[in-house]
């Protein structure tokens, strides 16, 4: 018998050579990156949810802008987030999303969806090394700072 069946081709595409990435050090390198791509138009008005993208140097390999949502809440789906890890054969991620209200406090769905990150992360190899949550004046919360990864 002769089955036909897709082919499937996975494929990653660098734009800008790794000698000019960018180095996250710290969580403020990282929120300043995030807050630099953020849209100023619309940080204010609804919450989007976005994956620093990292090689084994903590340099960035991209930012992946996962999910917009509404004015409190944001939909992640974490097969399309390792997807895109696994794709871009990243070792590390940095997890972020914005509160439109500018309040700077995780939120017990935000403790639980970075849990299932993480889990989903361990079984992979690949390391979740902080989640951010970004005001719209630039201000953030680190979940690394605060003890919560």
């Amino acid at each position: 018998m002769n089955y036909k069946v897709n082919e499937i081709k996975i494929s990653y595409k660098e734009q800008i050579r790794s000698p000019f990435w960018h180095l996250i050090g710290c969580s403020q390198d990282a929120a300043n990156i995030l807050f630099d791509q953020w849209n100023k138009n619309t940080i204010a008005l609804q919450e989007c949810f976005k994956v620093v993208l990292l090689n084994n140097s903590n340099k960035v390999k991209g930012i992946l802008n996962l999910s917009q949502g509404g004015i409190t809440g944001t939909l992640v789906d974490v097969r399309i987030l390792f997807s895109v890890v696994l794709k871009s054969l990243s070792v590390a991620i940095i997890i972020c999303h914005n509160h439109p209200s500018g309040k700077l406090k995780a939120s017990e769905a935000d403790i639980q969806l970075t849990n299932k990150i993480k889990k989903a992360a361990a079984l992979l190899d690949i390391k979740v090394l902080d989640h951010l949550i970004i005001a719209p004046d630039g201000r953030y919360f680190s979940f690394s700072d605060n003890g919560l990864i």
